[in-house]
């Protein structure tokens, strides 16, 4: 089992990573699933753009690309988010970079579990989850 952070092409450094390890894998275990190995590879607009042209056939900027790699109840991917598109984000909801930063890297997580936001009810479904777990974050967790 494996949670592992990287940083491609920007200056980034992500704080609290033991403590973002363990809620992931709490939220996780409350639906039924383990941790195999997930990698978040944080990045720049362009860097997710190659991806998405190259990998899904998409041309355009995106927060998060995630790649599923699940054996039945394990879940295993590479999340993909782009710090830039989180930054402009959180000043567009009126959020801080660090809420907007963990809600995206537990939507990742959330669609590894099974979750989508194809259509408006699943993506009213996946908001709900995301708020869930943003309030284990930071009643649990204790930030």
């Amino acid at each position: 089992m494996a949670i592992n952070f990287f940083v491609e092409e920007i200056p980034f450094k992500l704080s609290n990573k033991r403590n973002l390890k363990n809620w992931i894998i709490g939220i996780a275990l409350c639906e039924g699933k383990r941790i195999g190995n997930i990698n978040y590879i944080f990045a720049s607009d362009n860097y997710i753009l190659e991806i998405n042209r190259q990998y899904l056939q998409h041309d355009y900027f995106t927060d998060i690309i995630t790649f599923n790699y699940n054996e039945g109840e394990i879940i295993n991917g590479d999340i993909f988010i782009s710090v830039d598109t989180v930054r402009v984000n959180a000043e567009k909801y009126k959020f801080s970079f660090e809420n907007e930063l963990y809600r995206v890297i537990i939507h990742g997580v959330l669609h590894l579990i099974g979750y989508d936001d194809k259509n408006e009810e699943s993506a009213k479904i996946m908001r709900n989850m995301e708020d869930s777990s943003l309030k284990k974050l930071y009643n649990e967790i204790l930030f």
